[in-house]
């Protein structure tokens, strides 16, 4: 037995100490207090089919298992599906989608959200997605964790390095760069979904993502930037403006929450795993991070379990 230090306590962190806790090894995380990982700011769409749209094929490949994953783990995964609707003006955008995707079928969208019925005329259903609550699969996670005596720390590793820090990694992974994300997280007593709705425009896509108690994730932007600052009125605006049409009553919901991450991504926008000086690097989980997060770590296992001189830079 091993014993490993996993640094980083973001999705991509917590999966693979879990994964290493299930097989008995030895392992803590090392986690830094002063920074919030990306993926606390997560939709948490496991959506792989609707993800064809603009991603590689992998994405799907990979994706289509993480929710069985995640039901296994945590209890916030809801497999209700995806809705996509567009406003008339932009039917194009839907037909689009429809040509780029699969595993959907053309629906009223009234007849699956009935708050929708005079909004919408069509709209594409993903009856096979489902979506998880980011911040309370985080806790599950680390509460597991620490019920099998797995520390969290901010001191120096003591085991083998396995590295998830995300964008944080990047001085050891210069091919890795940032994007950008904004979101805003709503609460609304007059507005209630069951599942995901994507809204398509040509210039700020957007998605909706139901949460207990009222609330929603409205997300997210795409900027190919470091800036780690506040959401700018640009991106906050545009957001609310979708909201707006894909519900009016969403005008009156309260935003109790905005903010900004850096998502981790590599010129492929896939993740990859290295190995270099004696360090195991998990990183470029890009927009889907819940997604593809599982599968990354089952791989990564696979990888743990060959003789030493078979890894590979």
């Amino acid at each position: 037995m091993s014993r490993w230090s996993v640094l980083g306590c973001g999705v991509a962190g917590l999966c693979v100490a879990t994964l290493l806790a299930e097989r008995g090894e030895e392992v803590e995380v090392i986690e830094d207090t002063q920074r919030v990982p990306a993926s606390w700011y997560a939709g948490g769409m496991l959506a792989p089919w609707c993800e064809a749209e603009s991603a590689p094929p992998e994405v799907i490949t990979f994706g289509q298992h993480a929710a069985a994953w995640w039901q296994r783990r945590v209890s916030s995964v809801e497999q209700h599906g995806t809705l996509v609707v567009a406003p008339a003006r932009d039917s194009a955008e839907l037909q689009r989608f429809a040509r780029m995707t699969a595993q959907h079928q053309w629906v009223e969208p009234g007849h699956i959200e009935p708050l929708l019925a005079e909004r919408f005329a069509r709209g594409l259903f993903f009856a096979r997605e489902a979506h998880l609550d980011p911040r309370l699969a985080l806790a599950e996670l680390r509460a597991a964790l620490q019920q099998r005596d797995v520390p969290f720390h901010v001191g120096q590793p003591s085991g083998q390095i396995i590295d998830c820090r995300g964008i944080h990694a990047r001085p050891a992974l210069p091919r890795l760069r940032a994007v950008r994300g904004e979101m805003l997280i709503l609460h609304s007593d007059e507005v209630t979904f069951s599942r995901p709705i994507r809204l398509l425009h040509p210039r700020f896509p957007c998605y909706l993502v139901p949460r207990r108690n009222g609330h929603f994730m409205l997300g997210a932007t795409m900027v190919e930037s470091h800036d780690a600052s506040a959401i700018s009125a640009r991106a906050m605006m545009e957001l609310l403006s979708a909201a707006y049409a894909i519900h009016p009553a969403l005008a009156e919901a309260r935003v109790v929450e905005s903010a900004s991450g850096l998502r981790p991504a590599y010129p492929a926008n896939l993740p990859e795993i290295h190995y270099e000086n004696q360090t195991f690097y998990l990183n470029g989980l890009y927009r889907h991070g819940f997604l593809l997060a599982p599968m990354l770590a089952e791989q990564l296992m696979q990888r743990l379990g060959e003789p030493r001189h078979e890894y590979s830079a």
